[in-house]
């Protein structure tokens, strides 16, 4: 299964930083970072096709007005500053992630290649420059030439090589896209025939190159992901041997604005400030994810975090606004919630079943009433603000148990002696799982609901937490499971789970067929086209269910100064610049 998901519980997603929670807003918390910042990308910066409104920004936060009322503890921290997350694994290697939290950790520990501006286009990061060729096949990368990892050695373009040719190897089971790209000789170094990945090229230690058999508009920010150090993480490497990596997963050596310096799993992920940072030490000595379960509300009341995410209520713009020190900005992340669905259970193979079960669940009443307006149905695999994004000739499932019922008559479920359906002998019974938090209770308690309106047996099992929740959908012992997509910026993000397995037994050729004529071409207005026709099917199909769109505010300790928040990357980008006054 893909690693880049975090969970959605409920009515929001369940999470904790900047990926996006409350109340329990976890997901709301956790948007930090595109959660495994190594697979975003982007289409053609001069394409034809007008982007859609990035998310606000800092430009849009309401200053805190009271900060009389900051709590003594939050008062008494001057060179830390304290934001809630979800468990981490520990697994803080890039492209090695357990989960979506582990790239919110390491996405603070290492700097890309490139990141993406406000409309989600590429832009130099760590790279000085990069260019593409004419055939828009071969990509050439320019690094600064003092460059260098947290521990004083040089990053070069034997790192970046380094790193583009261990995802080749057999044995790497990563979600990395990378080896996806078609790069020359990729698969020949896979299969063992050759020593290395004919289409990398060291030019110089400062520059390096990729060639593809094909083009892929997803490439350029694909490779223009995070770097390995050779020396460190290559030492051990023997082709076909990548378990020693996760031997190094705690003790990660990167380039970014911070280095770790304790994990404390259950309980926080220490950070010092990196003062060999390519674009200078952060402003805030010591960074700490706080990951403790509990409700986010009480660790702002009481000044424990300095940072978190809620729905964007009234309910809750009121309290902020009542605790008078914390400041706010409103945000809509590049993210879509789904409930995915196991298609090795018979009876999750008929589309009949899917579209039931889609127009029997009032989402409407569970994400978006039930959040006080803060959020929206969502119908297709892409966020409202990527160009991608539309609703034409997209099915809406609005709640309709009596058209659910037609369907599931129609697909020869009958109704038993219980009211239970059922067919061939078996009982039509979904197996749920969820992540314990209040947004999953009040999910359970409507979905039973709903379901039992149109025959079917809802039976929910709730765990402990997240990594719990992750293990038990590996093991696919479930039929439906809430989760979220982390950031995104190209569409072909939203796309993957249909394809590369992640949601367990679906295939569908046509989906495969439009998302590879997608990738073909770079230009926007083009790839719009096809991405119309793919969301058009796979809103028919329903490989998962789509659920909602998260509208979220920030809100953090009025003492930090310099915050941006990116739609599409989250804090990495900008942390290193805030300050405490």
């Amino acid at each position: 299964m893909k690693k880049g998901f975090v969970i959605l519980s409920g009515m929001v997603l369940a999470s904790s930083l900047a990926l996006a929670a409350c109340g329990s807003d976890e997901a709301a918390q956790n948007a930090a970072a595109p959660s495994g910042a190594e697979s975003v990308s982007s289409g053609d910066a001069g394409s034809g096709a007008e982007a859609q409104p990035a998310a606000q920004t800092t430009a849009d936060a309401i200053q805190a007005s009271d900060m009389s009322k900051l709590p003594s503890v939050a008062q008494q921290r001057t060179d830390t500053i304290i934001v809630g997350l979800t468990d981490p694994s520990g697994a803080f290697t890039p492209y090695f992630h357990q989960s979506g939290y582990d790239g919110n950790v390491s996405s603070l520990l290492y700097q890309s290649l490139l990141t993406v501006d406000d409309q989600g286009l590429p832009v130099g990061n760590l790279a000085e420059s990069y260019e593409v060729s004419d055939d828009e096949k071969t990509y050439t990368f320019h690094l600064p030439k003092d460059a260098v990892f947290s521990d004083g050695s040089p990053l070069t373009a034997e790192d970046v090589a380094f790193t583009w040719t261990i995802l080749h190897d057999k044995a790497y089971d990563g979600d990395s896209q990378i080896p996806e790209l078609g790069i020359v000789g990729g698969a020949d170094y896979k299969a063992g025939k050759a020593d290395s990945v004919s289409g990398i090229k060291v030019i110089d230690p400062q520059t390096v190159s990729v060639t593809l058999e094909n083009v892929d508009a997803s490439a350029i920010l694909q490779l223009g992901g995070d770097v390995l150090s050779k020396a460190y993480y290559g030492k051990d490497y023997k082709f076909g041997e990548l378990e020693y990596i996760k031997k190094l997963h705690e003790n990660p050596l990167g380039n970014g604005p911070y280095k770790l310096e304790k994990f404390i799993p259950g309980q926080e992920v220490r950070m010092i400030a990196n003062d060999k940072y390519a674009k200078g030490k952060p402003a805030t000595e010591h960074f700490i994810y706080k990951t403790s379960e509990g409700d986010a509300w009480q660790f702002v009341e009481t000044g424990e975090i300095d940072y978190s995410s809620f729905a964007a209520t009234q309910e809750n713009l009121d309290k902020i606004k009542g605790l008078g020190f914390l400041s706010t900005v409103p945000y809509t992340p590049s993210t879509y919630g789904y409930l995915t669905l196991n298609h090795e259970h018979k009876q999750l193979q008929d589309k009949a079943v899917r579209q039931a079960l889609t127009y029997g669940l009032d989402r409407q009443s569970i994400y978006v009433d039930a959040n006080q307006g803060a959020g929206e149905v969502a119908n297709i695999p892409t966020s409202p603000i990527s160009w991608s994004y539309t609703t034409e000739n997209i099915n809406p499932y609005a709640y309709d148990p009596d058209k659910a019922n037609q369907l599931l008559d129609e697909a020869g479920w009958v109704a038993g002696s219980d009211g239970i359906r059922e067919k061939d002998g078996q009982k039509l019974t979904i197996h749920y799982l969820g992540r314990k938090s209040p947004d999953t209770d009040v999910f359970i308690a409507l979905a039973e609901e709903n379901y039992k309106a149109i025959g079917v047996d809802f039976q929910p099992e709730v765990l402990a937490d997240f990594n719990a929740l992750v293990s038990k959908v590996e093991g696919g012992d479930y039929d439906m499971a809430a989760f979220s997509t982390a950031m995104m910026t190209d569409p072909s993000e939203g796309i993957t789970q249909f394809i590369d397995g992640e949601v367990l037994g679906y295939d569908n050729p046509e989906v495969t067929k439009l998302n590879k004529e997608a990738l073909a071409v770079t230009d926007t207005a083009k790839r719009k086209e096809i991405y119309q026709k793919l969301y058009e099917v796979v809103n028919d199909d329903l490989p998962v269910i789509f659920t909602n769109y998260r509208k979220i505010v920030y809100a953090y300790n009025g003492r930090i100064e310099n915050v941006t928040v990116s739609p599409f990357t989250g804090l990495a980008d900008g942390l290193s610049e805030w300050t405490l006054k």
